[in-house]
């Protein structure tokens, strides 16, 4: 089982000055540490439960071409790009460029968006959860059709109309950019994930919860004859130990999930300063979750 790092704070001592050297040094601790995943949230504003809108907010994919730049072997990823925050083509379009200037270490994570303040207060529309749904899936159309070079449009669906769907140059990931969607919706994301995507990430909620979600994304790949096991597993770890930097705790919480084909345990600092964490309790977590398999 490999490990993660999705880095989510950025009220750095140093205040803004300092972020890019903090971040520099992330990527260097992570890969160091043996990290095979770093990602960074998208959002417009910061989570209630990071501080708040008035808290330090970082643009995810200009900190994603940063961490590239700063990085070598570690998959980069946005941990979930909300499908209303930019237009498909557009997304498709900063994906391959993430991809090709990583070298093809991207991951287009994506998921139908929630936060609603956050569209409210940068004037983005925000539309009902149903639409949101129904234009994830234009957007993963869009995105899969800009990456096949023998279609270059146009596309025609419901909410988005492209002339051209011309992305030039290609990524350099073969076929494409891994797709990632986020969540553990039931009916609808998980679906989605059968249909689309490369690889799912829910919440390590529990042993038993995982496996239930996971049996229904098998049932989904049976019924769009899907491989189920060409689609990568994560979970995202929010636990207390990995927190208080309690190994011991922490390996007890992840033995649950060893044998539920969870490819990536990612976790997530509750601090601003993520490069002396990763060193102090990553590097030893991804020790012990290798000897876990």
């Amino acid at each position: 089982m490999r490990v993660g790092v999705h880095i989510n704070r950025f009220d750095h001592g140093g205040g803004g000055p300092a972020l890019g050297a903090e971040l520099a040094a992330t990527g260097a601790a992570a890969e160091a540490a043996g990290v095979s995943w770093l990602s960074v949230m998208d959002h417009y504003f910061q989570m209630e439960f990071n501080g708040g809108a008035e808290a330090p907010m970082l643009e995810a994919y200009t900190t994603l071409g940063y961490l590239a730049a700063h990085t070598s072997t570690v998959r980069l990823g946005a941990l979930v790009t909300g499908v209303t925050y930019r237009h498909p083509g557009l997304l498709a379009k900063i994906a391959t460029s993430l991809d090709v200037l990583s070298g093809g270490r991207a991951t287009l994570g994506i998921g139908a968006a929630w936060y609603d303040r956050e569209h409210s207060g940068l004037g983005v529309p925000f539309p009902p959860l149903k639409e949101r749904f129904e234009r994830l899936e234009e957007t993963l159309r869009i995105c899969l059709q800009m990456w096949d070079p023998e279609n270059n449009g146009p596309f025609e669906g419901e909410y988005y109309r492209l002339a051209e769907t011309l992305c030039v140059p290609a990524p350099v990931s073969s076929p494409h950019p891994e797709i990632m969607i986020g969540g553990g919706g039931e009916k609808k994301t998980l679906r989605l994930v059968a249909r689309y995507g490369d690889a799912c990430n829910l919440f390590a909620t529990s042993p038993e919860e995982v496996k239930h979600k996971l049996d229904v994304l098998r049932g989904h790949c049976a019924s769009e004859d899907r491989d189920y096991d060409e689609i990568r597993k994560t979970v995202t770890y929010t636990g207390e130990p990995a927190h208080e930097g309690d190994l011991e705790a922490f390996t007890r919480d992840i033995t649950g999930y060893t044998d539920l084909g969870i490819d990536t345990v990612i976790l997530g600092p509750r601090v601003g300063e993520p490069a002396a964490w990763i060193e102090r309790f990553v590097a030893p977590a991804v020790q012990r979750l290798a000897g876990l398999d």
